[in-house]
């Protein structure tokens, strides 16, 4: 009988995704497409939740088959990413336009990328705050003990380590290595060695013209080729959000996240203050806000849905070039970047909020100045090297809270509701990442005003 369900609910999701493939035969617009498959995704998940519940052997088998479409589509992304940014960096050292401005270009990145983090954590303190949460009165059950033995031994390393230590640990020892991803600092590495290339390349363009522009027509092509792959990837999109979504509702544990929902409503009340705080830079570069939103909204439809910020950099980086007229240079560096550093939300108000929660338990006055300043300067050094795929937000509360010496079972205690805010999160690591790219190319005058001002989103 479960077997016929199984089957029942496969049928089902295949109808859905022919659905969406009807839409695309008739040239709906990809953004429209996109919310369909999450509007899809949200009723079929919670039918499946209310049905069968999470545990059931039916939803458990019903997901390891979804798993093909939903996770498939994110590793096709994952397939990509390091490939992207590298290439992404060092072909933008052989555009001449770019290489004029490559410091200033990479100071407002990064700048803007840590300045925003710094205001993140600022509102994730104040949220924590307002909300009065106290992570003292957080109950642990078994497999909150479990996740935090693991991260016992996760952070122990960490913990032993200084922040120049951390900082060291960002340089790439061995790039190839990095290019798997073997290591939570591995995105950044990759942004590094690429930069020396890119570097390289610049010296042996002025000694040897011949030979830097055959290597600049080698690295084109090869962006050319790699961003064709991006593009039939991303067709697969609305397919990907619809399965991802039906996971999410179907295996959510509602229960847990009504116990914990202040934490929850705190952290999306943080989550959505410093979207408007974006909203609120763009609108002092005279951007349009509304334009953003509307332009942004696929993009952040599938960063909220994935929870992965790597996955997302393919869509990120077609979204600053086609909607919003960034040039290819500054939006590749700045969605590179934005993997590792500077992350609004994994990084920024994740890491504060849990600091606020446990500081009293350590004896710490969590309203004190001296203390709240700190842990800001802490959040924005920390955010370098954070990885760009779930569990990032994991890495980073742990380096903060070690560096803070406070402690760090509360990590583990939010494991029920931690996809849930994760969702959230890295919807606003990615918009503060575009965010950038878009105040950079304004301020470089390499943002074309014109494809800005078009009301069309991107298309794939």
């Amino acid at each position: 009988m479960n077997s016929l369900l199984i089957i029942i609910n496969i049928i089902v999701l295949l109808l859905l995704i022919f659905g969406l493939f009807i839409m695309q035969k008739k040239h709906v617009s990809f953004s429209k497409r996109v919310f369909a498959g999450l509007g899809l995704g949200i009723v079929f998940g919670f039918i499946i939740h209310l049905l069968y519940g999470t545990t059931n052997s039916v939803t458990v088998n019903t997901i390891d088959w979804f798993n093909i479409v939903g996770n498939g589509y994110v590793k096709l992304l994952q397939m990509v990413v390091m490939p992207l940014v590298f290439i992404s960096i060092v072909g933008a050292f052989t555009k001449l336009k770019l290489t004029k401005n490559i410091g200033k270009i990479s100071f407002l990145v990064i700048g803007i990328l840590l300045g925003t983090t710094a205001i993140a954590a600022a509102i994730g303190i104040g949220s924590a705050l307002s909300f009065h949460l106290d992570g003292i009165h957080l109950n642990q059950g078994e497999e909150e003990a479990a996740r935090n033995a693991l991260l016992q031994e996760k952070v122990t390393g960490v913990k032993d380590m200084t922040i120049p230590q951390q900082i060291i640990e960002l340089l790439p020892s061995n790039p190839f290595q990095d290019l798997t991803g073997a290591r939570p600092t591995s995105t950044i590495a990759v942004v590094i060695f690429a930069a020396f290339v890119g570097m390289a390349y610049l010296g042996v363009r002025r000694k040897s013209p011949e030979q830097g522009e055959f290597f600049a027509k080698i690295i084109d092509t090869l962006y050319a080729i790699i961003m064709r792959i991006v593009t039939l990837i991303l067709r697969l999109t609305p397919y990907g959000v619809l399965a991802l979504i039906t996971k999410v509702m179907a295996t959510s544990d509602y229960g847990a996240i009504a116990k914990l929902g202040k934490f929850v409503i705190a952290s999306y009340v943080a989550l959505i203050v410093m979207f408007i705080v974006h909203l609120v830079l763009i609108s002092l570069a005279k951007l349009s806000p509304v334009k953003y939103v509307k332009k942004s909204l696929p993009t952040l439809t599938f960063a909220f849905t994935s929870r992965s910020s790597a996955g997302t950099l393919p869509l990120n980086i077609q979204t600053q070039t086609k909607s919003f007229g960034v040039s290819e240079g500054i939006a590749n560096f700045a969605g590179s970047f934005g993997l590792s550093i500077g992350q609004n939300g994994c990084a920024g108000i994740y890491p504060a909020m849990l600091a606020i929660m446990v500081a009293p338990s350590a004896g710490i006055n969590p309203t004190d100045p001296s203390f709240i300043i700190t842990l800001i300067l802490v959040v924005a050094i920390s955010s370098f090297g954070v990885a760009g795929v779930g569990g990032g937000a994991t890495f980073a509360a742990l380096i903060v809270l070690s560096v803070m010496n406070l402690p760090i079972a509360i990590v583990g205690l939010l494991i029920s509701v931690e996809p849930l805010i994760d969702m959230g999160r890295t919807a606003l690591n990615v918009s503060g990442s575009m965010t950038a790219g878009i105040l950079t190319g304004k301020a470089t005058k390499e943002l074309d005003k014109d494809v800005y001002q078009q009301s069309n989103a991107i298309e794939a």
